[in-house]
């Protein structure tokens, strides 16, 4: 049979006329695949999925009634396209208390149908064949896959445990300086649990203002803060004349599958969001927003009990990997701990990159990380693992520790 002319239309920004037939298997795949197996071979034994990047709980009853209450009115059926003045009422409160930055709602907050589908049109709003987005690996891709859709190219900065997970920007020639349109940082980070101070943003702020760059600060987990007070990029000096910040409503409150957020701070670089997608989608449910609108102004009730469940799993899970002579380190926020891999185990076993061991741990160990292999070889446990109450938690954690202890590594 001849081959479907869909096949030969398929464009080459996903893989022309090959797309669909490459044999690559992608990492997350991969992961799937050997927990399947590993469940299938071990039936009688608890697979602990600690790769998930997702909260373990539902949002708080307050929000879940105020969404089915806002669900049954007649006036919530419409759509809403960029947004409902609640919304950004509620995000210019929240963001000057925890934050302390003050923002316009009519002209600096747009809601977003999450972060991710945020990233995704911000290129559209800056992007030209050629231009560059300067990217940190390892990171989430989507703003610099959609830069490659538009004909734009990707720099791709290293986060290093040297640079305190941090890119060096000066490490930018000056052609990649003078091309670059779009910087983008995420802390706290995914996958390496680091937060950026202070410093560290002016250094940035200061970089981009100098090269005329704007930079998309993904801030999805900036309210899971375990030290101090979170920290917007925007509530410093230049802040909000070179940059945007990406918040979300799934890490800090527990609405994952909700799909709501919202972009924020230079009001250009908001109007032109606005504009695209206006041609992108309608709006999220009113519904929805109304109910974010009762955990943003409730937050104080909700964020810190999220973060301090996440800072207690992650403090024993740090202290077993110490104890077994990992290099783990307590991360100031997020819900994610990242590690260098051993060399191997004195029974022999050598692990010779992150997705070696991350196999390794499903296989024998029934224990499932993310392996990371882009600036060194490491793998990310996450604390979001499903345990409902404290003592489910801590039977969990001890099962952890309980496999681990088994094995003699060296690194």
């Amino acid at each position: 049979m001849a081959e479907n002319f869909v096949q030969q239309a398929f464009a080459q920004r996903i893989g022309g006329a090959a797309f669909g037939k490459g044999e690559q298997i992608y990492k997350f795949e991969k992961i799937k695949r050997a927990k399947r197996a590993a469940m299938a071979a071990h039936p009688d034994v608890e697979l602990i999925d600690m790769g998930v990047g997702e909260p373990d709980e539902m949002a708080f009853p307050q929000v879940v009634d105020t969404l089915c209450i806002e669900a049954a009115k007649w006036e919530n059926r419409q759509y809403t396209d960029n947004g409902i003045d609640l919304f950004r009422g509620a995000v210019q409160r929240y963001m000057r208390s925890l934050y302390h930055v003050e923002l316009d709602p009519a002209a600096e907050i747009i809601h977003s149908i999450g972060s991710k589908s945020a990233l995704a049109l911000l290129p559209a709003c800056f992007i030209n064949p050629g231009d560059l987005t300067i990217m940190t690996t390892p990171g989430y891709p989507v703003l610099g896959t959609w830069s490659e859709y538009l004909g734009g190219e990707v720099v791709k900065l290293p986060l290093t445990k040297a640079n305190s997970f941090f890119p060096d920007l000066e490490s930018l020639s000056a052609d990649q300086r003078c091309r670059a349109k779009l910087l983008y940082l995420n802390y706290p980070n995914n996958p390496t649990g680091a937060s950026a101070t202070a410093e560290q943003y002016q250094r940035a702020i200061e970089f981009c203002a100098r090269h005329e760059i704007l930079i998309v600060c993904d801030a999805a987990y900036a309210s899971l803060n375990f030290s101090g007070q979170p920290l917007s990029i925007l509530s410093l000096p230049g802040g909000k004349e070179v940059a945007v910040e990406l918040h979300s409503m799934s890490k800090g409150f527990n609405m994952t599958g909700w799909r709501l957020g919202w972009v924020c701070g230079n009001r250009l670089a908001v109007n032109a969001f606005a504009t695209v997608k206006d041609n992108a989608d309608s709006g999220q449910f009113a519904a929805i927003q109304k109910a974010a609108v009762a955990a943003l102004d409730d937050q104080a009730a909700i964020t810190p009990r999220i973060s301090e469940k996440y800072s207690r799993r992650l403090r024993v899970l740090v202290d077993t990997l110490r104890e077994l002579g990992f290099d783990a380190r307590m991360p100031q926020g997020s819900f994610f701990l990242y590690v260098e891999i051993p060399k191997g185990t004195k029974a022999g076993t050598t692990f010779t990159n992150a997705e070696q061991f991350s196999h390794w741990m499903i296989t024998e160990k029934l224990i499932s990380t993310v392996p990371w292999d882009d600036a060194g070889s490491f793998v990310r446990f996450s604390a979001t693992f499903v345990a409902p109450t404290v003592e489910a938690e801590e039977r969990v954690l001890g099962e952890v520790a309980r496999r681990l202890r088994q094995e003699q590594f060296v690194f």
